[in-house]
């Protein structure tokens, strides 16, 4: 392998488009592995959308118990990384995937990168809390995206090698938001006038495996007095069709997953966003839309009050959306002049220059 090159790590949707970013800005450089937590078929629309190739190496997510993928992620990982041997490793956020790489990385000695360091919910419950923790603390660069993180950071006695860099979300989020034709061509696939639906995403374990609060979430988007665009994720869908719960009633329409450009199209033209998803939360404060955010809690403080209210599955979900609906104008008008607090959109390029002075 040349020198100076950069092994970079996915294994999901929202991991392939911040990571995107960073690969258009290492292109010559960069070794993309993915590790399988989500299959290429899903991924496929997904990154030709961001502009990702075919991936060097493509791993196989074993069966099993959590604890299981995880740790024969990390063999497989150990065995592509040791055959490539690159300079550095790059993961993003906190999936498992994320923590594999990090553990591999580390079991080799080889220097690690973590885009999106720093993000606390303060919730140890959290699978992604625990990754996101472990990550950090392994990391030879952490590259935060916000002051608060790098304060995160700074409390757990992680103050070298922090860069500031802002979030690679809003350089995605910039490029391959559609114009408006494009935009109001795929509402008209789904029958949407602008302003005038919502958009719901879920998938987190803390909602959907949990029987009763999946079925509050569906009961609450159901009773909404607008049209509700549910795009499922495979996770969602698996845990509604075993509970026996109807996602697609009332308001809410169920679409299979959205490539990112169909998704950033619809969620710039809505009225507002129902999700518990973190990218969402960060997305919305570019797109200057409202986020009703169904979570015990968030890791990412800056959107609270502005873009993003938090609340518990239950009727503050229906309450706090109407009340959003009864002031549209005036919440759109607001959230549109407000700056996204992840960045102006050049985060890949503080993080690649940070990397190239870490290969020095």
């Amino acid at each position: 392998m040349r020198a100076g090159a950069v092994a970079i790590i996915f294994g999901t949707r929202p991991e392939a488009v911040k990571l995107a970013p960073l690969l258009w800005e290492m292109s010559r450089q960069a070794y993309v592995i993915h590790t399988g937590q989500h299959g290429l078929p899903s991924l496929t629309q997904i990154m030709r959308d961001v502009g990702i190739g075919r991936p060097d190496v493509t791993a196989t997510l074993p069966t099993g118990p959590v604890g299981r993928q995880i740790g024969l992620t990390v063999a497989a990982l150990t065995d592509a990384l040791a055959a490539a041997a690159p300079d550095v490793v790059v993961v993003q956020g906190d999936t498992n995937s994320t923590l594999a790489g990090a553990l591999a990385a580390s079991s080799l000695g080889i220097p690690l990168v973590h885009v999106e360091a720093g993000l606390r919910a303060f919730d140890r419950r959290l699978p992604e809390e625990r990754n996101r923790i472990v990550v950090d603390h392994l990391a030879d660069l952490l590259c935060a995206p916000t002051p608060a993180a790098v304060e995160h950071l700074r409390a757990e006695g992680l103050t070298e090698h922090v860069v500031m860099t802002g979030n690679t979300v809003v350089d995605a989020t910039l490029r391959c938001l559609p114009d408006a034709t494009e935009r109001s061509a795929i509402r008209a696939t789904f029958g949407l006038e602008p302003r005038a639906y919502v958009l719901a995403t879920f998938h987190r374990q803390e909602n959907v495996d949990d029987l009763d609060q999946l079925a509050t979430i569906i009961d609450e988007l159901a009773q909404l007095p607008v049209p509700v665009l549910f795009p499922i994720h495979p996770r969602t869908a698996d845990r509604a069709a075993h509970h026996g719960i109807t996602v697609g009633r009332g308001a809410v329409t169920v679409v299979p997953p959205l490539g990112y450009r169909e998704f950033l199209a619809v969620a710039a033209d809505c009225a507002l966003l129902i999700s518990d998803s973190g990218g969402v939360q960060e997305e919305a404060s570019v797109l200057g839309r409202p986020v009703v955010v169904v979570r015990r809690s968030t890791e990412r403080p800056e959107v609270e009050g502005t873009v993003a209210t938090v609340v518990a599955p239950g009727p503050l979900i229906g309450t706090t959306a109407r009340v959003l609906l009864s002031d549209l104008p005036a919440v759109h008008a607001r959230l549109e002049s407000t700056p996204s607090p992840f960045g102006d959109g050049t985060a890949a390029v503080r993080i690649a220059d940070a990397i190239r002075e870490l290969l020095v």
